[in-house]
């Protein structure tokens, strides 16, 4: 009889010999008929693997690989070179608008201005140059792998990331959606949840120049998306250890694209070649069913109880009672947002209008403030 799992995570699952015993296994291509090559324990596609066998064959391939195999794969050649000269065309444009107006964007990992980003990547393209766009979006590798993990109604966003000569590594992580969650929270989510996260997003990262390796292509640790505990324990020193010595990184040519489960450990390489400019369209797509069943205008719910907050915070009841409250009624999480105005500086997510009613409860500041507050919220995040 199979064991049920344990509703929560505790320190046993943070050992880093069981970690070590998931990601040192290596990636037998026996397994996977359709691939092309492992290099460095990652699955290897080529065009030829679209043809080689039904969609439906290849997508299983693909499934099992990101979840139960290396929890990454690259397919070489996936955008047409043609197609990404043009993206290149419309992303410097942008970025160049970017500097005109002073705009410094903002990065997860990186200080701003240090390297160039553009945010909401997808839109402005398909805002700017709607042919380039519709050429890029048609590609079917990209259908075929998020409908392979995702579905058929799959939602993309898109971050196109210029790391310059000199620009520094990110630190090991996973991804959105637990990967952007404060460290100190993490613990509070049962262990069904960590084991979900993964199966909401796809990560993607197509190359927009040839990147060898002394450009820092992305870091990779595969098989690392296997071990449950992944979540809370890239934050602790041994892993971050384990990671730099154990870690692989592929060169890319230009249109080469490379998909992973969002659970597996992985960053930026550190740019040290002398003139390449890194560029990569960073894929985040995510499931569509990741959204309430109502549409609630939560500002105005907020902005309505707050006074029967401060009331109960004035009479003494508990911070739990208190914070049951603001939770049922206002936004808890910081996404989707404008992320070039809402940056996530200093922190991997913006504050979200949870954060800034408890903020405000804590400082027992007025309405009046609390409405100046999330006004000031409310207006960054409007794209």
């Amino acid at each position: 009889m199979r064991a049920t799992p344990a509703p929560w995570l505790d320190e046993s699952d943070f050992d880093l010999d069981a970690f070590r015993a998931e990601v040192e296994r290596d990636t037998d291509l026996g397994d996977y008929p359709l691939a092309d090559d492992v290099r460095s324990n990652v699955l290897v596609y080529t065009p030829d693997s679209m043809a080689r066998g039904d969609r439906r064959a290849l997508q299983s391939e693909l499934i099992r690989a990101l979840g139960d195999g290396p929890g990454v794969v690259v397919f070489t050649g996936a955008f047409d070179a043609e197609v990404v000269d043009r993206a290149n065309d419309a992303f410097f444009a942008l970025i160049e608008a970017q500097r005109a107006n002073g705009v410094a964007a903002g990065d997860h990992f990186g200080k701003p201005g240090a390297n160039d980003r553009i945010w909401n990547a997808a839109q402005k393209l398909a805002l700017h140059s709607p042919a380039v766009f519709a050429d890029y979006y048609a590609n079917d590798v990209l259908a075929v792998i998020c409908q392979a993990w995702l579905g058929p109604r799959y939602q993309v966003t898109s971050q196109v990331n210029v790391v310059n000569p000199g620009g520094a590594a990110q630190v090991p992580h996973r991804d959105y959606h637990l990967g952007f969650v404060p460290p100190e929270h993490l613990a509070g989510y049962p262990a069904h949840v960590h084991r979900t996260s993964p199966v909401l997003t796809l990560q993607g990262a197509v190359a927009h120049c040839d990147m060898p390796v002394d450009s820092g292509p992305t870091m990779l640790l595969p098989h690392s998306q296997r071990f449950a505990g992944g979540y809370i324990a890239f934050n602790r020193p041994e892993f971050v250890d384990y990671f730099a010595h154990r870690h692989v990184q592929l060169p890319l040519q230009k249109g080469d694209a490379v998909f992973f489960n969002p659970a597996l450990y992985h960053g930026a390489g550190a740019n040290i070649s002398p003139r390449i400019r890194r560029i990569a369209n960073l894929l985040q797509i995510s499931s569509p069913f990741g959204r309430a069943m109502e549409a609630l205008d939560r500002t105005a719910m907020v902005r309505s109880v707050y006074p029967a907050l401060r009331a109960m915070q004035a009479a003494g009841r508990s911070h739990r009672e208190l914070e049951n409250v603001v939770v049922a009624t206002a936004e808890g999480y910081a996404f989707p947002t404008n992320l070039d105005s809402d940056q996530p500086i200093g922190s991997l997510a913006p504050a979200s209008q949870v954060d800034v009613v408890l903020d405000a409860l804590a400082d027992d500041l007025p309405p009046e403030d609390l409405d100046v507050a999330l006004g000031d919220q409310n207006e960054r995040r409007i794209p």
